[in-house]
């Protein structure tokens, strides 16, 4: 089996548990704080690798005491990015939850989001039957390096562009869209990017811009996904309670494209995405163990 080539961050994920957001100069008492693995690009290829499809997880990893935290825990996860250690700090993202699960990011951006040209010339194509990216790593800076290489591969690409669509060069977005990805995002950024007032008209816009299937998760709906002539609604998992849903959306699209490589049909695919997304929001972080993705005999 051919792997999965997964482009982007990780991070240390700064996790606070508090009742509530506060207001500006308000003084509260967080529930607890802990520190784990995190960032798109590696959510992503942790939940490709529960389902026993191989990746390689293309990911700077800089300096500094965020650096050392994640090079650590890849390694004893017995993870190595082939990209060189840059000189620059790696960032983090403290993501606060509330009572109710729901998490709010803050993001220190750092060597984590960028990219040179000649890192790429360590990947071969032939290797890889598809390739992930994030939106964040295309706003940044270096996007244009990543498309670049995407340009140059010719392999299917699957892009989950996140909240900050709107916020990407729209010439780069051209570039991005003429590779015709499958899209993958939520509701609120779908409606929003195709300035939509339903996820029916949402994916069909979207789908007019890649001529790609569109996969859109719904909250408590479960998941759709949009082939050009029909809107296919997946029932989701439902859960008793929510720890917070902090990488459900990373999860469930690693997920769904290592389903996808395995020979599911979308639908089929999509369904275990459901379920592992399902899964994801009744832990704590965005990333699931062994044990825990083991006991839930998602294979």
């Amino acid at each position: 089996m051919k792997k999965i080539l997964v482009i982007g961050s990780t991070v240390a994920d700064v996790i606070v548990n508090l009742d509530y957001l506060p207001r500006t100069a308000e003084d509260v008492h967080i529930k607890s704080q802990s520190v784990s693995l995190g960032g798109c690009a590696h959510n992503v290829s942790d939940m490709i690798g529960h389902f026993g499809v191989p990746y390689t997880l293309f990911s700077p990893v800089g300096t500094g005491m965020y650096g050392d935290f994640v090079r650590k825990h890849l390694a004893e996860k017995g993870v190595v990015s082939p990209v060189p250690t840059p000189e620059m700090a790696n960032g983090c993202c403290y993501c606060f939850v509330e009572s109710g699960g729901e998490r709010t990011f803050i993001v220190d951006h750092g060597a984590e989001y960028l990219f040179r040209p000649e890192w790429f010339d360590a990947l071969d194509p032939a290797e890889y039957n598809c390739v992930y990216i994030c939106g964040l790593e295309v706003e940044e800076k270096t996007g244009d390096v990543v498309v670049d290489f995407l340009e140059r591969s010719s392999l299917p690409v699957f892009f989950a562009p996140g909240p900050r669509l709107s916020r990407i060069d729209p010439k780069l977005m051209e570039r991005v869209f003429a590779l015709r990805p499958v899209l993958h995002l939520n509701d609120d950024e779908a409606r929003e990017y195709a300035r939509a007032d339903t996820v029916e008209a949402a994916a069909a816009a979207l789908y007019g811009l890649t001529r790609s299937m569109v996969v859109i998760t719904t909250g408590d709906k479960g998941a759709c996904f949009y082939d050009g002539q029909t809107l296919t609604q997946v029932p989701p998992v439902k859960v008793d309670h929510i720890t917070d849903t902090i990488g459900a959306g990373d999860g469930h699209c690693g997920a769904m494209m290592a389903c996808l490589a395995k020979g599911m049909s979308p639908a089929e695919a999509i369904a275990k995405a459901n379920a592992a997304a399902a899964l994801l929001v009744t832990v704590k972080g965005g990333i699931l163990s062994n044990e825990q993705f083991e006991a839930a005999g998602l294979l």
